[in-house]
C-alpha cells in the first residue's frame, strides 16, 4: 500500500490503506512510539480519528502526571545574581554584603562566605536543571499526550536556551511551561510569548539593548533562527529591529518594559517606515510569506522527512499562512496525508537522543522513567543535553546524530538498559569532578586551605606568604557540598520489565516466534531475512532448545541478548 502512495501529496490516506503498520508509524512520529497494545487501539480507528486522538490531546485528562517538585535552592536575595564571581566579589568589597551574604569583619579571608554563596547557585541551579530534564523525560515516558510533549520538544530546539548561560532552572521551568501551552496552537501567538519570556531575555543579552546602544542579538537571532532563515533580511533590517526592542527586559520572573530606554525613533524595516515597538517587529516579520515556509517546513522536516523540494515547502507555507498560523490543522493535514505515510516517509527519521530514550522505554511498555542509566549521562554522551541546547540555534537533527562511534554508544545504551550495573551504579549528580574530589581529599589530610588548592604538583611552600580575600576552588567545594545537602534525590533505579512476559503473553512457543515478537515490538523497520535467521540461531543456542516451554524458567536473560542485539542494529535507531 505504502509504495502507491505519492510523495509530497496532501492528499488524506483513504480508510483501505489503514492499518497496523500505518498506526505504529503514526505513533512513532506523533509520539514516541509505543506497545503493540496502543498501536493497535489506534490501528482499529479510522485514520481521520486516529489522528485526532493524538492532536486534540487537550481533550485528554493528564492530571495524573506529577509536578514538578522543586528542592527549594531558591531565595529572594539571589535575584540579581551577580554575572561573574569578579562581580559578586567586587560588590561585597563596595557594599559589604552580595546575595544576602555579609564579609566577614575579621579572621581569614573575609570574602570567603561572599564567594561561597555564588558557588552554591551555580552549583544548585545546575543540578536543579537535571532534575528538571528528568522530570520531563519522566513525563515524556508517562503521558497520555505524547504529540503534547514531542512538540514541546521541537519548540525547545527551535527557541533555543540554555542553562550554562541562564543559571537559573525556575526561568527554565517557566519557558518549558511556556512552550508546552502554546505547543499545538497559534504560533503567532507562541513567537510573542516566547519573545517576552525571562529566559529568552536573559540568554540574547535583553538588558543590554538600550536606545542609543542598540544589542542585536535578539533582533537577528528573532529573524535567523526562529522565523524567517538567513537571506531574507539585511543587516540593515536587525539595526532597525534591535532598536524597537529596546526596553524589553525582565524583572526575575516577569517581562518588563522600560519606556526610559526604548528608542521611540523612526526605523526602517523590512521596507516599511515607522515608529515600531518590538511588537511591531513581530507582527511585521509574521506577515512575510517566507515566515511561514520557513516555520512550515522545519515542522515538517521535524516530523515527516528531511529532503523537502522548494515547490512542497511552498505549498507547506501557504497552507500554514492559511490556517493563520495555527499548529494543529497544521500537523493534521500532514498526518493524515499520502505524504506521510509513502515510502519515502516511512522509517526514515533517525531518532534523536531524546527520542531514543523515551521510545525505548514507551516501547518496553514503562509507566515511568528508570534512573538508572542516568538519562543526563546517556544524553550527553549521545550528543543531546536537554535543557541545555549547544547554542541558540539549538541542536542538529538527521545524519548529526549518528556516527561510527555514536552508533556504538547507542548499543552501549541498550546494553545498560536490559542489563543495568545497579551494583557499581554512583549517581553522577554526586560526583563533583576531579578537581573539587581533590580539593577535598587535600582538606580531608589536613592540609591548609591554600595549600589544599594548589595545581597538581606545585610545592607546599608555594602557599607561603600568600593573604587571601577567598579562595575561588575552596568555594567551589563548598557550594556543592551546601548545594548537595539541599537537593532532592532523584529515584534511582533499574527498569523494571520482563522480556518473558512479553513473549509468553504474544502465546510465542517457539525461538523463531519470540524473535518474531520481539522484532516487531522494537523495530519499524524490519531486519533482513537472513538476519533474522542468525538470531533465531543465537537464542536458541543460549536457551539450549527452540522449544520455548521448555526454557520456561530461565528464557529473560536469553531474551535480553537476542534484544541488545536488536538494539544495537542500524534500524533500530530509525523511526
Amino acid at each position: 500500500m505504502m509504495n502507491r502512495l505519492r510523495a509530497e501529496s496532501l492528499t488524506p490516506i483513504e480508510g483501505s490503506g489503514w492499518g497496523v503498520e500505518q498506526a505504529a508509524h503514526l505513533l512513532e512520529r506523533a509520539g514516541f512510539g509505543g506497545t503493540p497494545a496502543q498501536i493497535a487501539r489506534l490501528a482499529a480507528m479510522t485514520p481521520a480519528a486516529a489522528v485526532a486522538s493524538l492532536v486534540d490531546y487537550a481533550r485528554l485528562d493528564d492530571s495524573a502526571l506529577p509536578p514538578f517538585e522543586e528542592s527549594g535552592f531558591w531565595d529572594p536575595s539571589l535575584q540579581d545574581f551577580p554575572v561573574s564571581r569578579p562581580a559578586a566579589t567586587r560588590l561585597a568589597e563596595e557594599t559589604g554584603a552580595a546575595m544576602g551574604v555579609r564579609v566577614k569583619p575579621g579572621g581569614s579571608r573575609p570574602l570567603q562566605p561572599v564567594t561561597n554563596r555564588f558557588f552554591y547557585w551555580l552549583r544548585a541551579s545546575a543540578l536543579e536543571t537535571r532534575r528538571l530534564a528528568f522530570w520531563w523525560l519522566d513525563r515524556m515516558v508517562r503521558t497520555p499526550r505524547p504529540l503534547e510533549e514531542k512538540l514541546t520538544l521541537f519548540w525547545h530546539g527551535h527557541f533555543a536556551t540554555g542553562e550554562e548561560k541562564l543559571r537559573d532552572y525556575r526561568k527554565i521551568a517557566l519557558q518549558i511551561d511556556t512552550l508546552r501551552r502554546g505547543a499545538s496552537g497559534s504560533f503567532a501567538s507562541l513567537l510573542v510569548a516566547v519573545s517576552k519570556d525571562p529566559a529568552m531575555l536573559v540568554y540574547l543579552d535583553a538588558a543590554q539593548n538600550v536606545r542609543g546602544a542598540p544589542n542585536e542579538n535578539f533582533g537577528r537571532e528573532v529573524m535567523e533562527l526562529f522565523t524567517m532563515g538567513v537571506g531574507h533580511y539585511s543587516e540593515e533590517d536587525i539595526r532597525e529591529a534591535a532598536r524597537a526592542f529596546t526596553g524589553w527586559g525582565n524583572d526575575d520572573l516577569t517581562f518588563v518594559f522600560d519606556p526610559e530606554k526604548h528608542d521611540d525613533g523612526v526605523k526602517r524595516f523590512l521596507g516599511r517606515e515607522g515608529r515600531f515597538t518590538g511588537d511591531d517587529i513581530l507582527s511585521i516579520i509574521l506577515e512575510e510569506p517566507r515566515t511561514a515556509v520557513y516555520i512550515a517546513t522545519k515542522l515538517y522536516r521535524f516530523f515527516v522527512r528531511e529532503e523537502v523540494s522548494e515547490a512542497h515547502s511552498a505549498q507547506l507555507g501557504a497552507l500554514l499562512r492559511a490556517g493563520n498560523y495555527e499548529i494543529a490543522p497544521f500537523l493534521r493535514t500532514l498526518f493524515l496525508s499520502e505524504d506521510f505515510y509513502s515510502e519515502a516517509s516511512v522509517g526514515t527519521h533517525i531518532k534523536s537522543p531524546t527520542e531514543l530514550i523515551v521510545s525505548t522505554y514507551r516501547r518496553l511498555g514503562l509507566q515511568e522513567l528508570p534512573g538508572i542509566p542516568d538519562p543526563h549521562s546517556v544524553g550527553k554522551t549521545l550528543g543531546q543535553v536537554l535543557l541545555n541546547p549547544p547554542t541558540v540555534a539549538g541542536w542538529g537533527e538527521g545524519r548529526s546524530w549518528i556516527t561510527p562511534g555514536l552508533l556504538f554508544e547507542r548499543a552501549n545504551f541498550a546494553r545498560e538498559v536490559l542489563f543495568p550495573d545497579v551494583i557499581e551504579f554512583v549517581d553522577p549528580n554526586n560526583d563533583p569532578g576531579a578537581e573539587i574530589r581533590r580539593v577535598n581529599r587535600n582538606i580531608a589530610d589536613g592540609m591548609e586551605i591554600t595549600a589544599a588548592t594548589l595545581e597538581e604538583g606545585a610545592a607546599l611552600s608555594s602557599a607561603d606568604g600568600i593573604q587571601e580575600a577567598f579562595n575561588t576552588r575552596y568555594a567551589s567545594l563548598m557550594g556543592y557540598q551546601e548545594a548537595l545537602r539541599r537537593l532532592r534525590p532523584i529515584p534511582r533505579a533499574a527498569a523494571r520489565f520482563s522480556l518473558a512476559d512479553i513473549v509468553a503473553e504474544s502465546g510465542a512457543a517457539t525461538t523463531a516466534d519470540a524473535i518474531d515478537i520481539l522484532m516487531q515490538r522494537l523495530l519499524r523497520v524490519p531486519r533482513a531475512a537472513s538476519s533474522r535467521l542468525v538470531l533465531i540461531e543465537t537464542l536458541a543456542e543460549e536457551l539450549g532448545t527452540e522449544q520455548l516451554a521448555e526454557a520456561e524458567t530461565y528464557m529473560e536473560h536469553g531474551l535480553r541478548l537476542v534484544a541488545h542485539l536488536i538494539m544495537s542494529s542500524p534500524q533500530y535507531q530509525l523511526a
